[in-house]
């Protein structure tokens, strides 16, 4: 019988403590799972970096980490972490975020804030958009949330291309890699649309010399991890009207200080990262077969790479 410690939130414990026994259970797993186990004898970990475990030492018999969370940029750092560690990847976090990525680039495909913030009582007649096929949309970063997302513009009929690390070939998707396929993507990209992991390499991907690519009036979309943007950079290019908005979910610092200057600013909308969350039913789901899995001696999946960081 494997002891499955939950290394979590008090508030998240009660979602999860019938869940992921009972996914076990359907796999023929009979753990103990439990968030009081002497440290020696746990067999994996279910995790959240707001958790009470930030010393791994003591796990003597760990056998792996199973984050809560699709970020692991708080944990992968973790020196005295020394096993396997597997991000979360779940369908309904991956529904959401193409849900939300989406609705906002639909919003300015439309122009609909020209209509829903119309105090002047304007009639604007004449501001039809081009339809979805002449509207071109990058997304930074082409991991399960980015290609999820790339899937759902593709069927609105948007010119969809992506870049990454390293090339990939994604159906219906223009791939880029390397830095002038960069600069080739941001040159096309009317909307922008952030999904890269957070590392020392794409920290501030996004600055003065990479927004001065795009073009003239494009919009930015980032639902992905705040310090992707140099924030002083992205204020000066809506400053100056080249870019014409932006749409943040994420921040360097969260919850956004009232004082920021995003709060305010005319062309910047601010949502309370609620792109996407983990949704508990089907993550208890992954976190079983994962569990299922390091039983019968398969691959685990959804593993991070320590060295590039995801």
């Amino acid at each position: 019988m494997p002891n499955v410690l939950f290394a979590g939130t008090d508030e998240n414990w009660e979602i999860y403590q019938p869940l992921i026994p009972d996914a076990l259970a359907a796999r023929g797993i009979n753990a103990n799972f439990s968030r009081d186990l002497p440290p020696e004898t746990v067999d994996y970990i279910v995790y959240s970096p707001l958790g009470p475990v930030q010393d791994f030492t003591p796990f003597t018999r760990l056998k792996a980490v199973f984050s809560l969370w699709a970020g692991v940029e708080r944990i992968v750092g973790n020196k005295t972490l020394q096993v396997p560690l597997c991000r979360m990847v779940d369908g309904g976090l991956k529904s959401g975020m193409a849900e939300w990525v989406a609705g906002h680039c639909l919003r300015y495909h439309l122009g609909m804030d020209a209509h829903i913030v119309n105090p002047d009582a304007e009639w604007r007649s004449g501001m039809a958009p081009p339809l979805a096929e002449d509207r071109s949309i990058g997304i930074l970063g082409l991991g399960e949330l980015g290609q999820a997302c790339a899937a759902a513009l593709n069927c609105l009929g948007f010119k969809v291309a992506g870049w990454s690390r390293t090339l990939k070939d994604v159906q219906g998707v223009a791939c880029y890699a390397g830095d002038d396929g960069l600069t080739a993507l941001l040159a096309r990209s009317e909307i922008l649309v952030l999904l890269l992991p957070q590392t020392p390499e794409t920290t501030h991907i996004l600055n003065a010399a990479s927004l001065a690519k795009m073009p003239k009036g494009a919009r930015i979309l980032n639902p992905g991890r705040g310090p992707l943007i140099d924030d002083k950079a992205l204020l000066s290019a809506l400053d100056s009207g080249h870019i014409a908005h932006a749409t943040l979910d994420v921040f360097t610092k969260e919850p956004l200080p009232q004082a920021h200057p995003y709060w305010k600013h005319p062309q910047v909308t601010v949502t309370p990262h609620i792109a996407s969350e983990t949704r508990p039913k089907s993550a208890a789901q992954v976190v079983a077969d994962n569990i299922a899995r390091g039983e019968n001696g398969k691959p685990l999946l959804f593993e991070v790479d320590y060295k590039s960081g995801y």
